[in-house]
């Protein structure tokens, strides 16, 4: 098998391209055991640790495995999109479906596991998401994600560049946001009270698309309509519930608050349709 001369210039990526294009182009169908290394030296025109360093990342891409004793086979024709770019893609009730299924039981766990300086930590982003919800609706329930007031009193608008002068609750420095990035950090110590390290990474890597998709949220539903007090004596009781040491009342409240914008999502995307966002 001729697979043509290597250029002088980064072997090793070109070796695993060379490599890439034979797999994903059915030349070696999953199952398949690999050349040695010394054959596909020679059929490349490399050393052996070029191709040992190209199979070392077509296995990082997750497209090969090496098995002791038996050789290199193939796992998958297509590189294994990475994690976090596969949460940028998702449909937002997807999201949402394994969000739930990760923070209920992250819930259970704080009320078992809390510790004094984890219900202070709770209580104080439950004051700064009640404070920054008061700015966006208003005490009186009044959604001020529309204010066009920039700052100098002429109400002329901002300018819409997303830089937190634009009047939208979705600008990045918004009320809107300001709210998005309280109520994240509320779920986070849900999260860093269950002291699971696996769980704190997991939601740490679905904190940006959660922000992402929450900020989409201010324009998919009318807000006082899903829910009048935003969630307030939801997430006040979830609180006091991992407080008092209760983790079936935890993990009830927070899978009712959570069911409920999911849906709205279903309402708004049935599963199975793309996501305009």
């Amino acid at each position: 098998m001729a697979l043509g001369s290597l250029r002088p210039s980064p072997l090793v990526e070109q070796a695993a391209e060379r490599l890439r294009e034979q797999i994903t182009g059915g030349q070696w169908p999953v199952g398949t055991k690999l050349p040695g290394e010394t054959t596909l030296a020679t059929l490349l025109g490399v050393g052996r640790s070029t191709v040992r360093e190209a199979l070392r990342a077509l296995a990082g891409a997750g497209m090969v495995r090496t098995r002791q004793g038996a050789g290199v086979f193939v796992i998958a024709d297509r590189p294994v999109q990475d994690w976090p770019a596969r949460l940028r893609r998702a449909a937002l009730a997807d999201v949402y479906e394994v969000r739930a299924m990760l923070e209920v039981q992250a819930a259970r766990l704080a009320a078992v596991r809390r510790r004094p300086e984890d219900v202070a930590a709770l209580r104080t982003a439950l004051a700064v998401r009640t404070a920054a919800a008061d700015d966006v609706y208003g005490s009186d329930g009044t959604d001020r994600t529309d204010r066009t007031d920039d700052g100098d009193g002429d109400g002329d608008g901002g300018d819409g560049d997303g830089s937190g002068n634009g009047s939208g609750g979705g600008a990045a420095g918004g009320p809107g946001a300001a709210f998005i990035d309280a109520d994240i950090a509320l779920h986070t110590a849900v999260v860093a009270a269950a002291y699971n390290p696996v769980l704190t990474d997991l939601f740490a890597e679905f904190a940006p698309v959660l922000r992402e998709n929450m900020l989409a949220l201010l324009d998919l539903m009318d807000v006082r309509t899903h829910d009048e007090e935003h969630g307030e004596a939801a997430h006040a009781a979830l609180v006091e519930a991992i407080a008092a040491g209760e983790p079936d009342l935890a993990a009830r409240v927070l899978r009712d608050e959570l069911s409920t914008t999911q849906a709205h999502l279903r309402d708004r995307h049935p599963h199975g349709e793309d996501d305009p966002s």
